[in-house]
């Protein structure tokens, strides 16, 4: 079973690297479908790729994927074992925030891969991460926060972008790490959220 998930797993994969559905693969490198086992108990959802990545086509390989690998050490995750991915899988132009059309052209490839794995934690990186699960809420009220949807936990954070950007979110995003290191050790309850049933919601998808 597990290899037969690893095998689809690589074929939505491909799917994205031959992507064309909107106008962003025009300019890429390559694009950026995610990277990790298909068996992953934690999935992490950034926003877009950006220059390091387009060149590599692995997702958090510049500046904010080494502080994403720091914090991982630090709360004793090995990220060979988590699955990591963006909202979107190509790099916009001069990394602006991500449009709703390319965020709408990438979704059956996030739906798939998260219902595939279907891991235990789903950790959003960043607001356009976040607000695919939680439309409405602000970051800064609900990170570090597990709620949980139907039989998935979903974990807002900041993302470590961000914490560049602002040296007085590491802090921040290091204490949230610790929460999430307590919540897979069984240390911290999830709070039951209610899905908004006029609201698309990151567990429909």
């Amino acid at each position: 079973m597990e290899l037969a998930k690893a095998q689809i797993l690589k074929t939505i994969h491909e799917e994205v690297r031959r992507c064309e559905r909107c106008p962003l693969h025009q300019g890429r490198t390559h694009a950026v479908p995610g990277d990790g086992p298909a068996d992953a108990e934690i999935i992490f959802i950034g926003e877009a790729p950006g220059f390091h990545e387009d060149q590599q086509g692995v997702p958090f390989v510049g500046a904010a994927g080494k502080l994403l690998n720091k914090l991982l050490e630090q709360a004793g995750i090995d990220r060979r074992k988590v699955y990591i991915t963006n909202v979107i899988k190509c790099r916009p132009p001069g990394n602006r925030d991500p449009q709703p059309d390319e965020v709408a052209a990438c979704k059956d490839y996030l739906t798939r891969q998260v219902e595939l794995i279907h891991p235990q934690v789903i950790v959003t990186l960043g607001r356009h991460s976040m607000a695919r699960a939680f439309p409405g809420d602000k970051i800064s009220l609900i990170h570090g926060q597990p709620r949980q949807i139907n039989d998935l936990i979903y974990f807002p954070m900041y993302h470590p972008a961000a914490a560049l950007h602002q040296p007085s979110l590491r802090g921040t995003l290091a204490e949230d790490f610790r929460k999430l290191r307590e919540l897979l050790d069984g240390n911290l309850q999830a709070e039951e959220y209610q899905v908004q049933p006029d609201v698309e919601q990151l567990s429909l998808f």
